[in-house]
């Protein structure tokens, strides 16, 4: 049996749509902030011209990325947050510790060594200064 062109590239044409809108469906379904989980450190917005990206990480600790870079987060006593970027101001949120960062950063980029707080990058274990206490 011969399959007018026509038919065929509409059914391709289907197929294509069908497929793209699977994929978009899928990806928005396991976005942090679709509420799947419930993750209660979830975020993903634009500030100040920076995207945040919140989730809980290894044994649900906030983990954060500034432009796909990690923000390390400290949690303080107070039940607040910190960052390496400003240890001055608890946040009472994730979220509210990774937007400071940002308006402490300026225009600045974030160090990729901002999400390795207190793990030493020398590969000898000794400070990255050359301290050694």
């Amino acid at each position: 049996m011969i399959v007018p062109r026509r038919v065929a590239l509409r059914s391709l044409f289907a197929l294509a749509v069908t497929a793209f809108t699977g994929g978009a469906l899928g990806r928005i379904a396991t976005r942090p902030e679709s509420g799947v989980g419930h993750d209660p450190h979830a975020f993903d917005e634009m500030y100040r011209g920076r995207r945040l990206l919140g989730f809980s990480g290894p044994g649900g600790e906030p983990t954060a990325l500034v432009d796909g870079r990690p923000l390390h987060l400290m949690r303080c006593a107070d039940g607040g947050y910190v960052t390496p970027i400003d240890h001055y101001e608890s946040c009472p949120t994730p979220l509210a510790a990774t937007r400071a960062a940002v308006d402490e950063l300026g225009t600045a980029r974030l160090s990729p060594l901002a999400g390795a707080h207190g793990v030493p990058t020398d590969p000898t274990g000794g400070s990255p200064r050359g301290v050694h206490a």
